[in-house]
């Protein structure tokens, strides 16, 4: 099999969970019902795992985009013949605006083809194959479509065409000018029976959705200022990767897509990590709206919450609906893209202990403190004693930011966010009725300020490091100015940047994470996305906006034809790789563009 590059995918969404559509038309990966449901057609982690394609039989060039203000996707092939458009979709429930997008979501992916010119012949070849490509299913032709049943759920493919059905199902119809069909795939749950949808219904249904993701963009997205178009679509990107019921938001929609082709450090990032909460809701602030940003709090502060008394750590990460336990399995059958082995479902990380979550969540409560209206008892106490573990744990070793896989050591950012937490609970310490815990929590952060600037601080590098005695350069680093800790134009801090600029970045000016260490695994990995728009939004606290504009150009060329993000690129290549796309990635560049524009104003 030949693996499409990442970046010939687009992204898909009803706001519960995603697909991924090739530039050929190919829906190679798909959850249902949701983000972290087993995948019934997987192609981009092996050729056994399902898909469904639909395109012109005869060669073509090929151009998509996604419709003005929405998360529908448009791909146009010329043929010798003629031209077609294909028009994708994840339905959302009819009527629904606004805020309610994909509120009563009907779990349908929609597919349209139109031949606007001449007349082409494609194929359409729907080959699922459900649990991550364990189960061959039955197919059964039914009036208007086929059921396919295998596995505890149920598939019905509405279509109009006659089927030749083996072990897919397949059709080669010819559309002339003008003539056009509509496709589509209804998830039921077990014992139920999927719906076989009209030509009708599945058009009202797709320019239903159209709407729905206008009026959302409508409502949120009123940000004005450099790189506005990229800005908005990230917003949408971040909606899409929102499950809606309960506000939670992936860092990805997919899992195992690598870091190095041919390596190990392949993970699922179908969860949601609490280090995104205060980043999250910066950039929801600027790129969606207050609503957005507020019902990822209360949903993250909900699941977060435990009993102080017990004295447990805070977790770092949660399923979409809260879960805990997300233990990490391998699945063998599956070669993974490239043959990158192996794929992983859950991930190992969420029992490791990150002290740096403690800043992430109070910095949250504090962007949204005028928002969250009268906060109850028990969360004021619980949100109260994150500033307590950060004042009596700091001095600990961790894990870290990037939850490497050896030994636990004393990282800086960790240091930094248990500074944050204490910083941040001072200025609410009247809203959580804690003003009797201000001198305790004031002088645990002037103790970590002092451990910090003496013990983070290399002389021999010339810059804060990765770590307490370390000389490892780290981009985390570039975090200490965008929370506060230290003013970008400090000596200390410019001297950082730049040495972050000139000995942590690859030939093109992108960010590693950090320079050549032992992190518990083999290989290496490519250049951060996020790190690098780190780097554009410190340079434009230093007030080196130019540069700044520079850097953050740089990274945003890294965005495929639909301007979507994966977490790396490349260095040898420059091509994406990483999960896809990264919540992270599209964080980084609201932030950074914010940052850029208000350095400008």
């Amino acid at each position: 099999m030949t693996y499409q590059p990442i970046s010939d995918y687009a992204l898909l969404s009803d706001c519960h969970t995603a697909a991924l559509v090739s530039r050929h038309g190919s829906v190679d990966w798909l959850c249902l019902p949701h983000f972290d449901s087993r995948a019934a057609l997987g192609r981009i982690l092996g050729p056994q795992a399902g898909h469904w394609s639909v395109a012109p039989s005869a060669p073509s060039s090929v151009s998509r985009r996604y419709l003005e203000r929405t998360m529908v996707l448009e791909t146009t092939f010329h043929t010798d013949t003629g031209t077609l458009t294909l028009t994708d979709t994840l339905a959302s429930g009819l009527n629904e605006r606004g805020h309610d997008l994909g509120h009563l979501a009907p779990h349908m992916l929609l597919r349209a083809v139109e031949c606007t010119q001449g007349s082409v012949e494609l194929t359409m070849e729907f080959a699922p194959r459900p649990e991550y490509g364990l189960i061959r299913p039955l197919l059964i032709p039914v009036e208007g479509g086929l059921r396919c049943h295998g596995g505890p759920d149920t598939l019905g493919l509405s279509c109009p065409c006659p089927l030749d059905i083996t072990d897919a199902a397949r059709c080669r119809p010819t559309l002339h000018a003008g003539q056009r069909i509509g496709l589509a795939l209804h998830y039921a749950h077990a014992g139920g029976e999927p719906a076989m949808y009209s030509q009708k219904e599945i058009f009202t249904y797709l320019h239903d959705t159209i709407q729905g993701w206008r009026s959302w963009s409508e409502l949120h997205q009123a940000y004005e200022g450099p790189w506005e178009e990229l800005v908005h679509h990230s917003g949408r990107v971040l909606q899409a990767l929102t499950f809606q019921p309960t506000g939670a938001i992936v860092a990805a929609p997919t899992t195992s897509l690598p870091e190095e082709i041919g390596g190990v450090r392949n993970w699922d990032y179908r969860f949601t990590w609490v280090r995104d909460a205060s980043f999250t809701l910066d950039a929801l602030w600027v790129a969606a709206c207050p609503d957005e940003a507020e019902a990822f709090f209360r949903w993250m502060a909900q699941a977060a919450a435990g009993d102080p008394a017990h004295h447990q750590d805070l977790q770092i990460m949660f399923g979409i609906r809260g879960e805990r336990d997300l233990s990490e399995r391998e699945l063998p059958h599956l070669p993974g893209w490239r043959n990158s082995r192996p794929v992983r479902i859950g991930n190992g990380a969420w029992d490791q202990r990150q002290l740096d979550v403690y800043g992430e969540l109070l910095a949250a409560a504090h962007r949204l403190r005028d928002y969250l209206g009268e906060i109850d008892a028990p969360t004021k106490n619980f949100l109260a004693s994150l500033a307590d573990a950060a004042g009596s744990q700091w001095t600990e070793k961790d894990q870290g930011i990037w939850e490497v896989r050896s030994g636990p050591q004393h990282f800086l950012y960790s240091k930094l966010m248990c500074w944050v937490a204490l910083d941040r609970a001072l200025q609410l310490a009247d809203d959580l009725d804690a003003t009797d815990r201000i001198p305790a929590w004031l002088q645990a952060r002037e103790t970590i300020r002092t451990a910090i600037e003496t013990q983070g601080w290399s002389e021999e590098a010339g810059s804060y490091t990765q770590a307490f005695g370390s000389t490892v350069l780290d981009a985390s680093a570039l975090m200490m100015p965008i929370v506060g800790f230290e003013a970008a134009t400090t000596p200390r801090m410019r001297a950082t940047i730049r040495a972050i600029q000139d000995r942590l970045t690859d030939q093109q000016g992108l960010v590693y994470r950090y320079t050549a260490t032992d992190d518990g695994l083999p290989g290496g990995e490519g250049t951060f996305l996020l790190c690098t728009f780190w780097l554009a939004h410190a340079l434009a606290l230093a007030g080196e906006v130019t540069k700044a504009r520079a850097v953050f150009e740089r990274a945003a060329r890294c965005s495929n034809d639909v301007n979507l993000l994966a977490e790396e690129v490349d260095a040898r290549t420059g091509d994406l790789i990483g999960n896809f796309p990264q919540a992270f990635s599209h964080i980084g560049l609201v932030n950074a563009a914010w940052a850029i524009h208000q350095a400008e104003s």
